[in-house]
């Protein structure tokens, strides 16, 4: 039987809120795979696996810019501590970085980190700021939504510091009162996808697997199955796609329906929190 990593039983833990022994036994059937003791654990009946958000001790601040209405950036920069984190340097390096990221549109991290900026590197300014605040400091990520109308909502979980989470919503036409709305619900609800045809046929096999092995266990009719699990992979839409969740502001509609009610469309959206993958 495979060694398990006791830090590896904790953050599954803290992701599942199953129990502690329950976690090893999944690491251990998995061979340390921590994905499949994910999986192990709700075919087991861990209910809220996956939609718990990882914690982690990662820091930092989500850092928005916008150019007009139809172009937006969101960037992710991280460092050790929530001291630094609310230091004016490491909120200027933020906000430097995401202009940067807007006008060059750097294709990835490693592009950015070599691309110029005012005559150094971005990696150059980085290490600058690690030298000068003395915490590893570090671009984790960053997306542009160009085009349509790019609307932001920002997010604080402690008014000293700044914000955690950031989101952009993209609509097709302009409407800065559902967009804001439509932002907060996503700040709130942490959707993944926009919409069921826009999860990974992989992902949507993979979900179907773990809830036809659910039902099996649960001893439902073989008749049944199809449909039962047909039925948990639409609730699981409803739980992780943006278009399909409920409204916040009003469960009984959906987000899509509430679009559509103000004549709008989502083309697309980004949600950024510290330190979650």
């Amino acid at each position: 039987m495979a060694s398990v990593n006791m830090a590896d039983v904790k953050r599954l833990r803290e992701l599942t809120a199953a129990g502690m022994m329950d976690c090893k036994k999944a690491l251990e059937e998995s061979e340390g795979d921590f994905d499949k003791a994910v999986d192990l654990l709700r075919v087991k009946g861990a209910k809220d696996v996956g939609k718990r958000e990882a914690r982690t001790a990662s820091n930092g601040l989500i850092a928005v810019k916008h150019e007009g209405e139809s172009l937006g950036a969101l960037l992710e920069l991280n460092c050790e501590t929530d001291f630094v984190a609310k230091g004016e340097r490491f909120q200027e390096l933020a906000a430097r970085v995401v202009g940067h990221v807007l006008a060059s549109r750097p294709s990835d991290v490693p592009s950015l980190l070599e691309s110029d900026l005012d005559g150094k590197s971005v990696k150059e300014y980085l290490d600058e700021a690690n030298a000068a605040l003395g915490e590893k400091i570090e671009v984790r990520r960053f997306v542009v939504l160009d085009g349509g109308y790019v609307a932001s909502y920002m997010h604080k979980t402690d008014p000293q510091l700044p914000p955690t989470v950031g989101v952009l919503v993209q609509l097709d036409t302009p409407n800065a009162e559902v967009a804001k709305d439509i932002a907060q619900h996503t700040a709130a609800m942490a959707p993944k996808y926009l919409s069921p045809n826009s999860v990974p046929a992989d992902v949507v096999e993979k979900e179907r697997t773990v809830f036809e092995q659910m039902t099996r266990e649960e001893g439902k009719p073989e008749a049944a199955i199809g449909k039962i699990v047909d039925g948990r992979v639409n609730g699981w839409y409803k739980d992780f796609t943006l278009l399909e969740q409920s409204f916040v502001k009003d469960p009984k509609k959906s987000v899509a329906k509430v679009a559509a009610e103000a004549g709008v469309k989502v083309l697309g959206f980004a949600r950024y929190k510290v330190g979650q993958a």
